[in-house]
């Protein structure tokens, strides 16, 4: 069960978006927008969309429509859309979030954050439309921005880092390429466990675990899938749990993996999620 608690510090937020307790809920009300845009963050890891999209729309209110807190915020909002399958509607605010840091300085470190989850993002849009070429040069982009950054910055950015590795694991597994899935989820992983994220950890070892699926022992993914799920539940990271459940289904799950995978997409709705339309 995520805790149960009410601190009033911004630490605690940065800690539920980024740190050490992803499932800390109820959360404390933010008293500036960096709070908000981590008490966003932290709401829409727990599955809280509607909760999260108030906390976004809040921000975007105290931001304006330009720079790089406003561009976070509208790629926050693309991310969840993401989670839920609506590739197409999340490119569209992902432009947007690019679109929002004209004429911020280049070398601004928030705005190198703000550009490469932008950029991030719409590679995973992308991806999700079946667009893997492009997927791959705007991964390239946001390699570069980040190697150009470092120079300046070199011990900032790994979030930033851990996602680029996140969506090329994740481009790479749609071409079946499984040894370089294996190399960027690992490395997701330790920069995820070095940065102290528990949610980030999470998710990069669920990547770990398909990229495993190509292995002709199929006893390594599951181990790795279960244990994903176990600490998904254990944080109350509803979208994760999913997630993971959809691959334990696909490992040969059968019944129980559906009824997880079913339980967790009605709590997903239920706190305002609403899923991709699939078309015939």
């Amino acid at each position: 069960m995520p805790d149960i608690a009410l601190p009033s510090d911004a630490s605690a937020l940065a800690s539920a978006a980024f740190g050490a307790r992803p499932g800390l809920f109820p959360l404390p009300l933010a008293g500036d927008p960096v709070a908000s845009w981590h008490r966003a963050v932290a709401l829409g890891g727990q599955g809280r969309y509607s909760a999260a999209r108030a906390e976004l729309t809040r921000l975007r209110r105290a931001t304006g429509p330009g720079g790089a807190l406003a561009s976070l915020a509208t790629s926050t909002e693309a991310s969840l859309l993401r989670q839920l399958g609506r590739h197409r509607e999340a490119s569209v605010l992902d432009g947007r979030a690019v679109a929002a840091l004209a004429g911020a300085p280049a070398d601004c470190p928030w705005a190198v954050e703000a550009h490469c989850d932008a950029l991030t993002g719409l590679a995973a849009d992308a991806l999700g439309c079946g667009r893997l070429r492009l997927a791959a040069r705007l991964l390239d982009r946001c390699a570069a921005r980040l190697d150009e950054a470092g120079g300046v910055h070199p011990e900032a950015f790994r979030r930033q880092r851990v996602r680029l590795h996140w969506v090329t694991a994740e481009t790479a597994l749609a071409s079946g390429d499984f040894a370089t899935a294996r190399r960027h989820s690992a490395a997701a992983a330790a920069g995820a466990e070095r940065s102290g994220s528990v949610r980030h950890l999470i998710k990069s070892d669920l990547l770990q675990a398909a990229s495993w699926t190509g292995e002709s022992d199929p006893t390594p993914a599951r181990d790795l899938c279960l244990d994903v799920l176990d600490r998904s539940t254990a944080h109350g990271l509803v979208p994760l749990r999913w997630a993971a459940s959809m691959l334990w289904d696909g490992l040969g799950g059968g019944d129980a993996a559906r009824r997880v995978r079913d339980e967790s997409a009605a709590l997903i709705v239920r706190r305002g999620g609403r899923f991709a339309t699939i078309r015939a």
